[in-house]
């Protein structure tokens, strides 16, 4: 039993270790932000997709994991899927927002883009 209560502790501890960042896909103030600050909010999204992506290669953590622990690994294709998702979304809801100012468009106002 006790050596139960141990191995779920270490599976908990191991798969809350899993790095990549679950961008929140929609902020408040997004609606807000000029042309230019979107286009930096979707480079931000990008950079949080490729870093997630990236995890999911071969790494010095999952390397380890897969050697010491399995389900470590397992936690973290989970989350960098999580990740991924929450980039892509953030992506899509913040180039609606982008396509409603007409940022590209020749009639920009530079008081409200």
């Amino acid at each position: 039993m006790k050596n139960l209560v141990l191995f779920s502790a270490f599976s908990l501890l191991l798969v809350g270790c899993a790095t990549p960042h679950v961008v929140q896909e929609r902020q408040s103030g997004d609606r807000a932000l000029t042309c230019d600050e979107i286009r930096t909010e979707l480079a931000q999204a990008e950079r949080f997709e490729e870093e997630a992506r990236d995890e999911r290669g071969v790494t010095v953590t999952n390397v380890a994991a897969v050697v010491l622990f399995w389900p470590a690994l397992v936690g973290t294709y989970m989350n960098t899927e999580d990740a991924i998702d929450a980039a892509e979304e953030r992506q899509r809801y913040l180039n609606d927002i982008y396509d409603e100012k007409n940022c590209d468009g020749s009639s920009e106002d530079p008081l409200t883009n």
